[in-house]
């Protein structure tokens, strides 16, 4: 086993044992993929600053997001095909974000279903919905979350129309797989993620299977699903489902000042500041470069999170400082799943919340609530 250091180790192991169709899928954005590398690179520009001779003792990275306590100010970010970077992934992933005490958001395009993680992973993680047509099924999903004790309901709303990611239309991605000769040929040289997947059942995304009239199986789901994403959402919308919801609500997808006025009025209890990791528009703004002014504008009135680009604990460090309530991990912990199962989760979340606590340190802050721009060298940050 190699000696696993950084979240890019965990990244080159994860590509070396899933298969190329799910891998692309965790690691693209769409068109150019311009906006997913910004949201990585420009974490890069921002630069700390190191203080010496100040008291490190007594360090602590809890805090609370949207009134939780957590052990960090980092959630598993919701992540469809889960289950497919490797067997039972979404109940591996919220069985280590549990021990660890951060929580685990499941996506509605999860591998396993609500019920399979309440049951095998326990209650109280956090449920990531998407807005379709079909509202009968919108409400019973929201109700099978609250069955299931979730603690926060999360709104993607930027996916109203899916962004063309060309890895995925070149591998012909499905779960489960097409059996392609190539891809026979790529499965056949990842024997443990085969092996994993001969071992489960849950190979079809299991929020939908079974739940919908009509849909059966892969075949019926894919049409079912290009039709139901709804272009038409809208606040009225978000009114309605935070109505049927009645918990926590975190709307994620916020990249624009104004869409932050309008979360605001809508009575959330916090915010993503969120390009879809890049998936959606390229071209857009990275998220650690939109996030200041969203705060500046509503940071006093709602809480603030953000996701995109986060791989370190630095990353963290710098978002916080930047004014974040709270961040998100999407890749990294998928690099981690698919390379050790259950055990690369924790292995993600040990090393971001190591650089977290020990980069903190450096920059002579002991606790969470003493992060602030202060922390961080002038002119190499973005302003609201």
């Amino acid at each position: 086993m190699p000696v696993i250091t950084n979240i890019e180790d965990l990244r080159v192991l994860a590509q070396k044992r899933v298969p190329r169709m799910f891998y692309d899928y965790a690691d693209s954005g769409s068109w150019t993929e311009s906006t997913y590398r910004a949201n990585e690179s420009d974490f890069q520009k921002i630069k700390l600053r190191q203080r010496v001779a100040v008291n490190m003792e007594g360090r602590s990275t809890a805090t609370q997001m949207i009134g939780q306590n957590v052990a960090m100010p980092v959630a598993i970010a919701p992540t469809g095909l889960t289950g497919m970077q490797h067997a039972d992934g979404e109940i591996l992933a919220a069985k280590a974000a549990k021990k660890f005490g951060v929580p685990f958001t499941l996506s509605t395009m999860s591998i396993c279903s609500i019920e399979d993680v309440a049951k095998h992973a326990g209650e109280g993680f956090w449920f990531q919905l998407y807005v379709m047509k079909d509202r009968a099924f919108i409400e019973r999903l929201i109700d099978r979350a609250k069955a299931a004790n979730c603690k926060a309901l999360v709104l993607t709303l930027d996916l109203q129309i899916l962004g063309q990611r060309h890895k995925d239309l070149k591998n012909g991605l499905s779960a489960p797989p097409k059996l392609t000769i190539a891809n026979m040929i790529n499965i056949a040289t990842k024997p443990r993620w085969a092996l994993g997947m001969l071992g489960t059942p849950r190979r079809q995304f299991g929020n939908i299977v079974g739940h919908v009239s009509g849909v059966a199986d892969m075949s019926s789901l894919s049409s079912w699903t290009a039709q139901q994403f709804d272009p038409a959402l809208n606040w009225g919308d978000v009114e309605w489902i935070k109505n049927r919801w009645g918990g926590k609500l975190i709307l994620k997808g916020i990249q624009d000042v104004e869409d932050a006025r309008m979360a605001v009025r809508s009575g959330a209890d916090a915010l993503i500041v969120s390009n879809h990791g890049g998936r959606q528009l390229d071209g857009a703004q990275s998220s650690i470069e939109a996030l200041p002014a969203i705060v500046s504008e509503v940071g006093s009135q709602m809480e603030v999170h953000m996701d995109g680009g986060v791989r370190s604990g630095q990353d963290v460090l710098k978002a916080l400082a930047l004014g974040a309530k709270g961040t998100y991990i999407g890749r990294a912990f998928l690099y981690g799943l698919g390379a050790m199962g259950e055990a690369g989760v924790s292995k993600a979340l040990e090393i971001i919340h190591k650089e977290l606590e020990l980069s903190m340190a450096f920059c002579g802050r002991t606790q969470i609530d003493q992060v602030d721009t202060s922390m961080l060298l002038p002119g190499t940050f973005p302003k609201a």
